[in-house]
């Protein structure tokens, strides 16, 4: 078997209202697909422009996908060739990174700063389909007022997942608002609540409140960092698949839960990537951050159900999706 085509895909799919009115173009997403002379194609995304990987596309052609190693590719590459090899064997990608522990993958409904009317408008349409878990973007001049409307909009059982961005900067800070929030009774997590170049703020701001405390780590070391400095709850973990089992198994040898944010506002390419891995992933029990449904269409029309909060693991073989080529001509900008 040959590879004969590399081909990238720059797409632009606008998110839902009223995201769209905040970020009409959340992050530029390139798809990438891999042909054979056997007839089986593979399919991987990943954020940024075509000439990202353009090289190292290029450098497949003609050689064997079962041959080369696809974990010294670029992750898109990676996917892709995990795709093929998959289906050549008959067997789901999670099988390349372990037995599969779970059937279903949790993942949060998700929100932007917006207003904190409208972010309320999102957690009861995410109660209404099933969610119990709601990842929003933060600032401490309205976060108390915002997660006060969610729990009147979606009831005290939905669960509040806090990221600020570092915006709430200072210990005393979000010490404060931690005070005010667990009164609502709703929070769940802060992650990344302060300024994340001193580890010992966060192990201080764990001693303030029982609200626990996240960082969004990718890099091995900063992991390892984190738990030796016992200053977090949770990891939200990102980066490479190779890299996001590497830093789980850290986090687990530790016991520290984790959830996995691979594309966030992704497509279902790359949340079917996420979901393989996830579901062998024993410390990966937090909702996940994968929302391809926060946009107005996907590339992916097949082998991605979301279904109450959950995503079903793909069962066919390699990815276990079905790619509707006309979605991506129609909504290819690149």
């Amino acid at each position: 078997m040959k590879i004969t085509h590399v081909d990238l895909f720059e797409v632009e799919i606008p998110p839902k209202p009223p995201l769209v009115y905040y970020m009409p173009k959340i992050y530029d997403i390139t798809l990438c697909r891999i042909r054979t002379d056997a007839g089986l194609q593979g399919w991987g995304e990943y954020q940024g422009k075509p000439a990202r990987h353009q090289q190292a596309a290029a450098a497949l052609l003609g050689e064997n996908p079962l041959v080369l190693d696809p974990f010294l590719q670029p992750d898109p590459l990676t996917c892709g060739l995990l795709d093929i090899a998959g289906q050549a064997m008959g067997v789901p990608v999670s099988r390349f990174f372990g037995a599969r522990i779970r059937e279903r993958v949790p993942v949060s409904y998700w929100s932007a700063h917006m207003k904190p009317a409208e972010v309320a408008a999102q957690a009861e349409e995410g109660a209404r389909l099933g969610f119990t878990f709601h990842k929003l973007k933060a600032r401490p001049w309205d976060v108390v007022e915002m997660v006060r409307l969610i729990k009147a909009a979606a009831g005290p059982e939905y669960r509040i997942i806090i990221d600020p961005n570092t915006t709430f900067e200072y210990v005393h800070v979000a010490a404060r608002l931690a005070d005010e929030l667990e009164e609502i009774g709703t929070v769940e997590v802060f992650e990344d609540p302060v300024l994340k170049d001193n580890l010992d703020w966060y192990r201080l701001l764990r001693e303030k409140t029982h609200i626990a405390q996240a960082l969004h780590l990718g890099d091995p070391g900063q992991v390892l960092r984190a738990l030796k400095h016992e200053c977090v709850d949770y990891l939200c973990l990102g980066g490479s698949a190779l890299q996001v089992r590497q830093t789980a198994g850290l986090a687990a040898a530790a016991q520290v839960p984790c959830w996995v944010q691979m594309g966030g506002s992704c497509l279902g390419v790359l949340t079917a990537y996420s979901v393989h891995l996830q579901s062998t992933l024993a410390n990966a029990t937090m909702p996940c951050d994968e929302h391809p449904f926060k946009r107005v269409a996907d590339v992916v029309t097949d082998g991605i159900v979301l279904e109450a909060g959950h995503f079903n693991v793909p069962t066919g073989p390699g990815l276990g999706i079905v790619v509707d080529m006309q979605r991506v001509e129609q909504y290819r900008v690149g």
